[in-house]
């Protein structure tokens, strides 16, 4: 080791500067320090670079104690530079950099340690370098050695409170450099960036919210992080932003951009703060930008419809503030609107089937004229959820159906419902959804008999309690005349006859029937009577029900050419029943009416003769028996000049054919079943 080898140091200064004792290297950088003063104050410029040139072939040396020598020395150096440091930044820093790759934890540390003595006195200009340093002390966060940790950490703050006092620093600069490293995995690396933007949101004059598009996911990504000193300063970070959007100047603010970022993070692979956060933000939008939020619409119900049953993400407070925001003239893209609700309304959740229906109810009620492109998509789906397990869903199903029901003005392709021409026609004043409703429920019915069974009751005496019942018995009536499947047809006449003489919400009906005083009236009871033809004892009921005595007489008549079932007994057990039944208490009147008695008591009779001895019997033995005691009114009864008009044998002939054609179809059923148990 030779003084022109390391000149202008000598060997000696140069031995004691790389020896393996601290204090001695220590010694040997004061010299440096008094010899870099000399060398500036004689103005020897030439012979400071050389110095540093020294200096930097040290700091690359093999030997550990030499790099930490050369460290020591490029410290020293900075410190006597003092004010004059600026032209030598870059020959100070970047070899001390370059030591932050070495193997050896002390030298990484006294890196650190060199590193913050230079950019300390350099200040500002050391901010020509950002780039280099910014990516060093993100690599140094996440380093093994807790030392070298903790010297990166004072010289990152170091460097925070230097980037914080320079107004005129470029954000372009530490911003691309957050969004580079923005998606690091590390805890660690990720406190380091976001500890960054949480010093720079603290700058007024820095205008961080222009770049929140481009680290906003980061920052939700960083909120599924393990660490939860990791998660508080993001969740602080986040409420920053949050905050300053409240005050940014109107249209200065991406909002499509961020809510296609919230609308990732709201979804179900998003960790729970992730989600709730992003919902809290996209709450916070719909309070800010308000109407335009609405081009958005169909993201955020993406979102929010699938969770709305989630207490935790408190998706319900959204989801009424968007429908807030659809109000009478306000103007929705209905196109993806409307997928989204279709795409949810078999949505396991009950939850998120009631508040599609919701959403569908409220547009079709407030921008009318815009969901009518939709009616008839959308009427199909509210069809199939009929058979939906929840009460709560059908009944609003049922609702809104009867909403769409109810508007006349609807069009409708009267060829997709296979009706015949003279149906169609009788049905011209009926509203062309309730034709398809009641077409599409016989449909339903016939191919899934659970349904029918379960919910056929409850889906009638709702939809007759929303819209006018003497519509629905008239349509379902004449759409049954078109079944082929007798038994099927049976079994809806029966139970259609069962809601029309018990349920409450048929009380208008049945007055309407009672009285036949209109011609609206008149056309009903022929149509249901056509259709009741099927099932005989529901059809006895209907002339019961009617005050058709006389008419019901020629009936019972025609029940000794009729099969005696077990099915038909209990028919006539339950007609029994409902006789004996508040609604009907005016049939049992009619036995003490002179102009009644005699027809009325006849029917009943017969019904006697067919039951066997159960306790109808005995109840209606009890109810005939109780007459001849009483003296019969000599009051008649009230004329029905419409009543008159009508021509009962043609009635009866229908009725014969009926059941003509029933007995030959359950015969043919029998010989099929036959013939294939043979086969």
């Amino acid at each position: 080791m030779s003084d022109a080898q390391y000149a202008p140091l000598t060997a000696a200064v140069v031995r004691t500067l790389t020896d393996k004792l601290y204090e001695r290297r220590k010694a040997a950088a004061l010299d440096i320090e008094k010899q870099v003063r000399d060398l500036v104050a004689n103005n020897h410029i030439s012979q400071l670079e050389k110095l540093l040139c020294v200096l930097k072939e040290l700091t690359i040396a093999q030997n550990g104690n030499t790099r930490k020598g050369g460290l020591i020395g490029m410290a020293a150096a900075a410190i006597a530079l003092g004010k004059g440091i600026p032209p030598f930044v870059p020959q100070l820093i970047e070899p001390v950099l370059t030591c932050f790759s070495d193997t050896d934890s002390r030298v990484r540390y006294y890196a650190c340690e060199s590193l913050y003595n230079i950019v300390k006195i350099s200040r500002s200009a050391a901010l020509a370098l950002f780039p280099q340093l910014f990516d060093t002390l993100w690599k140094l966060s996440s380093d093994v050695d807790q030392n070298v940790r903790s010297g990166a950490e004072l010289l990152d703050r170091l460097l925070k409170d230097i980037v914080t006092a320079t107004p005129d620093f470029e954000m372009e600069l530490v911003m691309n450099l957050i969004r580079a490293q923005g998606y690091a995995e590390v805890s660690s690396s990720r406190r380091f960036v976001v500890s960054w933007l949480n010093t720079l949101l603290t700058v007024p004059e820095f205008n961080v919210l222009v770049y929140l598009p481009e680290v906003l996911d980061q920052l939700f990504l960083i909120l599924s992080d393990e660490d939860s000193a990791v998660k508080d300063v993001t969740k602080s970070v986040l409420g920053q932003f949050l905050g300053l959007l409240g005050k940014a100047p109107e249209g200065k603010t991406d909002i499509r951009a961020l809510i296609n970022i919230l609308i990732i993070h709201a979804g179900p692979r998003s960790s729970l703060l992730a989600r709730q956060t992003a919902l809290i933000w996209m709450e916070r939008f719909v309070t800010l930008f308000g109407q335009k939020i609405l081009p958005n619409l169909s993201h955020y119900l993406t979102v929010v419809l699938p969770c709305i049953h989630d207490s935790q993400l408190k998706a319900k407070d959204l989801n009424k503030l968007l429908m807030d925001l659809v109000a009478d003239g306000s103007s929705v893209g209905l196109d993806p609107v409307v997928e989204v609700l279709l795409n949810n309304i078999h949505h396991e959740r009950t939850e998120t089937r009631i508040a599609v229906l919701n959403w569908i109810k409220h547009m079709h009620t407030v921008i009318p004229n815009q969901i009518v492109p939709y009616i008839e998509k959308i009427f199909s789906i509210l069809l199939e959820l009929l058979s939906d397990q929840s009460d709560d869903v059908l009944l609003l199903d049922l609702n809104l159906l009867s909403d769409i029901c109810e508007e006349k003005h609807h069009s409708l392709d009267y060829a997709s419902l296979n009706l015949d021409p003279g149906t169609t026609e009788k049905l011209s004043n009926v509203s062309p959804y309730l034709i398809k409703f009641c077409v599409s429920l016989v449909e339903m019915f016939r191919s899934k008999p659970n349904l029918m069974n379960d919910r056929a009751v409850l889906i009638v005496r709702r939809i007759c309690l929303l819209l006018d019942p003497s519509h629905i018995y008239q349509a379902l009536s004449l759409i049954l005349l078109q079944e082929p499947d007798v038994e099927f047809v049976s079994r809806m006449v029966a139970m259609l006859n069962s809601i029309l003489l018990t349920a409450t919400e048929l009380f208008v009906l049945r007055d309407q029937l009672k009285k036949l005083d209109t011609k609206d009236s008149i056309s009903l009871f022929s149509c249901v009577y056509r259709c009741w033809c099927h099932q005989p004892i529901a059809l006895l009921g209907l002339c019961l029900l009617t005050q058709n005595y006389a008419h019901a007489c020629n009936l019972v008549e025609e029940l000794s050419h009729i099969d005696i079932t077990v099915e038909l007994l209990l028919e006539i057990d339950r007609l029994v029943q409902l006789i004996e039944s508040p609604i009907l208490a005016y049939i049992r009147m009619d036995l003490l009416n002179a102009t009644h008695h005699e027809p009325l008591a006849e029917v009943l009779s017969a019904l006697l003769m067919l039951l066997p001895q159960t306790d109808a019997f005995t109840t209606l033995h009890k109810r005939l028996q109780a007459v001849p005691a009483i003296k019969l009114s000599k009051k008649k009864a009230k004329s029905r000049p419409l009543v008159e008009e009508i021509d009962f044998d043609e009635f009866i002939n229908h009725f014969q054919s009926i059941t003509l054609n029933r007995q030959n179809y359950i015969r043919q059923k029998h010989r099929d079943l036959l013939n294939s148990s043979t086969d």
